[in-house]
């Protein structure tokens, strides 16, 4: 073969494909293609409906959203920044405990907090029921008591359920600061709330903003707590003009100006975190050290850190947890243990399918050295903020054609009907919650991968370890706990979803959180409850285990 000719032949092999650069775009392209799928069905719709969207429902369902997205957001920062702060500066009773409790209301959905608050406080509940005897009051005209089913409660409910994703990253970003400039500013006459709002603060910014960025996405994500009460959003809009208008153009325009907001608020926290920047000017980095607060000033910081876990945990988990014990019987009630297993069958599938394929993504973008992977990787990450009633279209309407096209197929070739495969079975459930949780999955393995020093996967190279058994062999022991807690998030994540599982379940198929909605939307808490329970233990499980890992 003469040189032009082996020339030619290398030239060619640079050309073609590597198998895992080939392999993470398509993961991404199968993570994005959801997304895509409901900007397709919204520009091309069977029944054009958004002029009347526009002169009717959309501006209120507008409006609406961004009330409780602000609202929630406000509520929730104040809430975790103020707790962050507490717990890492001063020294009060019971610091060292609070600081872990104030995580578990992530371990009750906040459907779940709504159908307790209600139980708690509407006219037949013990609050009211107790003040009536107390006072003697005959009925509600003899007092007042505000709308429990009401725009404010739906804020506080969520705000109470989310404001652990504030807490978490303002911890991390307080902690992160240096005590000197702590100390300087103190030795200047600063007091407390001047250290805070001119050092602390600013500093811990970018954290902040990331995390209240979390809430108003979930914010607008959520579905069980707007509809328990009444709250029109956009997305109980993209519910109302499918299900009961059967207009899926119609719900894909309202999913798309979701996704819309969606990407406003993911880029405006990418730009805060940009344009502000922050460095260490000394060697030395002195953590900061607990202030004392004693006397009735201590007590009062142990009752700010209090007030939210009671309110966020211990009265939902108490309420749900009454009438499950007040109702044993419902453990044994028919469907119960079928959603159980449902629950933990898909989820736990949709865990390890989307562990595997965030590691072959995350492994194959670094080993390709390409660009497209490289640069489409990161915006699989948004499907993690698209809202479960968003990916439930883009979803749905297209493996529906795909479905009817293979049953028209195996009817032509054999003769036999096979039915519905993929949208008559959980098939398109572990799909949205891939979607959904990929980038959960991606963060961890990024993560964890990064720390693994390069020099040990090209030792291994050098000896002769293909490309796959490096990644077995080399990277897997070593980040296998950042596997485990990721699955484990992914797991709780899928267990809790409840929007995208609404829409996509088959009928006739229930999970966990499907059936304490279909209970509680009946007012039939106590039949909720043992489901209510069972979702919550498994949320306490994942915290317990993150909060021994943020230690």
């Amino acid at each position: 073969m003469t040189d032009l000719s082996v020339s030619h032949a290398k030239r060619y092999r640079l050309r073609l494909p590597d198998p895992w650069s080939s392999g993470a775009l398509a993961i991404a392209v199968f993570v994005l293609a959801p997304i895509l799928s409901v900007v397709w069905i919204a520009l091309n719709p069977t029944v054009n409906i958004w002029p009347h969207l526009l002169a009717t429902t959309l501006p209120r369902y507008f409006v609406t959203t961004l009330e409780m997205m602000f609202a929630v957001g406000a509520v929730a920062a104040a809430t975790g920044t103020g707790a962050a702060w507490l717990v890492v500066r001063y020294s009060f009773p019971g610091v060292r405990i609070l600081e872990w409790l104030i995580l578990l209301p992530l371990a009750i959905p906040a459907y779940i907090g709504a159908y307790a608050l209600v139980d708690f406080l509407e006219y037949a509940g013990p609050v009211q029921t107790s003040l009536r005897s107390l006072f003697g009051w005959q009925n509600s005209r003899d007092y007042w008591f505000p709308e429990i089913r009401s725009q404010w409660a739906a804020v506080t409910v969520l705000a109470a359920s989310m404001y652990p994703y504030v807490y978490l990253l303002a911890r991390a970003g307080f902690r992160e600061q240096s005590g000197c400039g702590h100390e300087v500013a103190q030795s200047l006459g600063a007091g407390g709330w001047s250290r805070f709002f001119r050092i602390g603060l600013p500093l811990a910014r970018p954290a902040i903003a990331a995390g209240t960025a979390i809430v108003m996405m979930e914010t607008v994500n959520d579905f069980g707590t707007m509809d328990y009460f009444a709250v029109q959003t956009l997305t109980t809009g993209i519910f109302t003009t499918w299900l009961e208008s059967n207009n899926a153009g119609g719900a894909a325009q309202i999913a798309c100006v979701v996704l819309s907001l969606v990407i406003f608020l993911v880029a405006l926290e990418k730009v805060s975190r940009k344009k502000v920047r922050f460095y260490a000017l000394s060697k030395r980095h002195r953590p900061i050290q607990r202030l004392p607060l004693r006397g009735i000033a201590g007590w009062m910081a142990c009752a700010a850190c209090l007030f939210p876990f009671l309110v966020g945990f211990v009265l939902p988990a108490a309420v749900i947890a009454d009438h499950a014990l007040s109702n044993i019987e419902g453990f044994w009630a028919p469907g119960l243990l079928k959603a159980l297993w449902n629950t933990l069958t898909v989820g736990g599938i949709a865990a390890v399918v989307t562990v595997i394929a965030a590691l072959f993504m995350v492994y194959g973008v670094r080993l390709s050295g390409r660009k497209l992977p490289a640069v489409i990787a990161p915006i699989t990450t948004i499907g993690y903020a698209a809202p479960g009633a968003v990916l439930g279209i883009g979803i749905l309407i297209p493996l529906a054609k795909v479905d009817h096209l293979l049953a028209d197929l195996t009817e032509a070739i054999t003769g036999a009907s096979a039915g519905l495969i993929l949208t008559g079975s959980a098939f398109a459930l572990v799909v949205a919650y891939c979607v959904r949780f990929f980038a959960i999955a991606q963060g961890a393995a990024d993560a964890a991968m990064g720390r693994v020093a390069p020099s040990l996967p090209m030792a291994a190279r050098s000896l002769g370890r293909a490309k796959g058994r490096v990644l077995v062999e080399v990277y897997l022991p070593l980040i296998r706990g950042s596997v485990g807690s990721a699955l484990l998030l992914v797991f709780v994540d899928c267990v809790k979803e409840l929007p995208a599982t609404l829409l996509l379940r088959p009928f006739n198929y229930n999970t966990l959180a499907t059936r304490v909605y279909d209970q509680a939307s009946l007012e039939n808490l106590g039949d909720a409850a043992p489901a209510a329970l069972m979702v919550s233990f498994v949320g306490v499980i994942a915290v317990a285990m993150l909060a021994r890992t943020n230690r």
